[in-house]
């Protein structure tokens, strides 16, 4: 099976993670086993820096070299570069592929305008929507134009899958829903983690509350960082800081309210990280605070990780962990419980074993790299079917 995946990124966010995780286990599966099909695939991305011989290639596109998988570098002038579409159509030709992958609200409708899903089978992920400014909530309207299209369209949570069928209006028999998959990694060198400590100023008798993500206003922060002064205000026995490792749109608005609330020694702004490992590791409880998720990367690892969670209860969140089996969970937008259950972890470390060591079964029930790639393949190998169904109808 080839396949041609158009992921768009420059740094190995979640989505960039998800698609090169794929490929190497995958690859893995390839190796060990003969009941699936083989996977050839490649990459293309696209991008706005590289525009000489002597330009650094971007995290992402790095990444991909690394990991020795095909790929096709488009330059591109803004966003919405339409002159982009005759180059897509190019590596298309090129790499014959069997279906086409694609992953955000751009690459949908670049597919959509380039008419290439007339050609190829269509594959469509759907990770959720960001409304960080206008600008933004009008691109993702686009997804009315392009997802009806795809043969399949894959979304993270059935939160999300509701969403598209009024949103984007796609019919619901084309939708399917594939939570994410984490593939554990060893944990860190301790010396690593005392550096971090070291560095970020926090003594070895201090608690550690960690919250992990892009700084947007759906992620919540805000509502993260009042429970935590409403948390200070009534545990002055309990030593912590909160850090806050990510960065984006939110940030400078998130330090002001952090220097407002009277705690602001307290709280620690790391910005972007390549290697979260430590964080978790220095981590005694670990919060997800957002106004809405999918299938939350940083949730999956705080599990792998042995991190006690507490999340809001929304999108695919309950999806995935059970309140007070796996996981704390609290209604969004309420800083005081999330402040209430913060403190519970942090009073009860016996509850917290007893969550993690559930949360590390549930992973290993639903969320292992070979479970993913083999449902995915599955779904590959049903659009493909509905492809040639709608070619033969014509």
């Amino acid at each position: 099976m080839k396949i041609l995946s158009v992921v768009e990124a420059t740094n190995v966010n979640a989505v960039a993670k998800l698609a090169l995780d794929f490929y190497r286990t995958a690859a893995e599966l390839n190796q060990s086993r003969n009941d699936l099909p083989a996977v050839e695939g490649s990459i293309v991305t696209f991008d706005r820096a590289m525009t000489g011989a002597g330009e650094q290639p971007n995290d992402f596109i790095a990444a991909v070299r690394a990991a020795g998988i095909d790929l096709d570098v488009i330059p591109e002038r803004r966003r919405f570069d339409l002159s982009v579409i005759e180059a897509l159509k190019t590596v298309s030709e090129k790499r014959q592929p069997d279906i086409i992958v694609t992953n955000s609200v751009k690459s949908h409708f670049l597919m959509w305008r380039s008419r290439l899903w007339k050609k190829h089978p269509w594959v469509a992920f759907h990770h959720g929507y960001t409304s960080t400014d206008r600008k933004m909530r009008l691109y993702n309207r686009f997804d009315r134009f392009s997802l009806p299209k795809a043969d399949v369209v894959v979304t993270v949570c059935g939160a999300f899958a509701r969403e598209l069928t009024k949103v984007a209006r796609v019919p619901a028999e084309k939708i399917r829903v594939q939570h994410n998959s984490i593939r554990p990694a060893p944990p860190p060198a301790a010396e690593d983690v005392r550096a971090w400590r070291e560095r970020l100023k926090i003594s070895n008798d201090q608690r550690v509350i960690l919250s992990i993500g892009r700084l947007s206003k759906e992620k919540a922060h805000a509502d993260l960082i009042a429970a935590f002064g409403e948390f200070c205000g009534a545990h002055s026995d309990l030593n912590c800081k909160l850090l806050i490792v990510g960065d984006g749109p939110e940030r400078e608005a998130l330090e002001a309210i952090a220097r407002g609330s009277g705690f602001a020694e307290r709280v620690v702004f790391t910005g972007q990280m390549r290697d979260v490992l430590p964080f978790y590791a220095m981590a005694d409880v670990f919060v997800l605070s957002s106004h809405s998720e999918g299938s939350p990367n940083v949730l999956l690892e705080a599990m792998a990780a042995r991190v006690p969670v507490v999340a809001t209860r929304v999108g695919g969140v309950s999806e995935i962990v059970e309140n007070e089996k796996s996981a704390l969970l609290v209604p969004a937008n309420d800083s005081r419980a999330l402040a209430v259950a913060i403190t519970r972890m942090l009073r009860d470390s016996n509850f917290g074993v007893r969550l993690v060591e559930e949360a590390v079964e549930v992973l290993a029930r639903n969320h292992t790299p070979d479970q993913n790639v083999r449902a995915l393949i599955e779904i590959y190998q049903d659009a493909i079917r509905v492809a040639a169904q709608r070619a033969a109808r014509k």
